[in-house]
């Protein structure tokens, strides 16, 4: 696992760290408080793919798609709102995950039981108004 700390003025440089530590993983799971910065994150990471659309919180879609200059595309989901886990089957979460694009989760503990095997972790801790700390993991279920 890896951790750092960074002030809100260098979420790019955060992004950066971000994208090397992830590899060649394509499934990424953001955790964290409500207002911890998980979708100022990803509009940080957006910008570091070069994406061209507008990025916000997919809250009341479920999921927003993104294009980049370079024609990768990117799926933002918000699960926050969703109640029954089984929704996500329903809008086809699996032919997302195994699309080879990338899939920016938050709020994925609501649909633990759908997360593909392997993917990574980011969690956000809110240390102050300021700074917050990563902690960048490659999870892969044993099972």
């Amino acid at each position: 696992m890896t951790q750092f700390t960074y002030e809100l003025d260098e979420i790019e440089m955060a992004a950066k760290a971000v994208i090397e530590a992830a590899k060649e993983e394509k499934v990424w799971v953001f955790q964290g408080d409500m207002g911890a910065g998980k979708t100022t994150l990803v509009k940080a990471l957006a910008e570091a793919f070069t994406v061209s659309d507008q990025v916000s919180s997919p809250t009341f879609g479920i999921v927003n798609h993104y294009g980049n200059q370079s024609g990768e595309i990117f799926y933002h989901f918000d699960f926050y709102r969703m109640d029954d886990p089984a929704e996500a089957l329903d809008i086809g979460i699996e032919e997302y995950f195994y699309s080879g694009n990338y899939c920016w989760l938050e709020w994925a503990e609501k649909i633990a039981g759908f997360l593909p095997e392997k993917f990574f972790l980011i969690r956000i801790i809110n240390d102050s108004d300021t700074q917050r700390t990563l902690n960048l993991q490659h999870v892969e279920d044993a099972s």
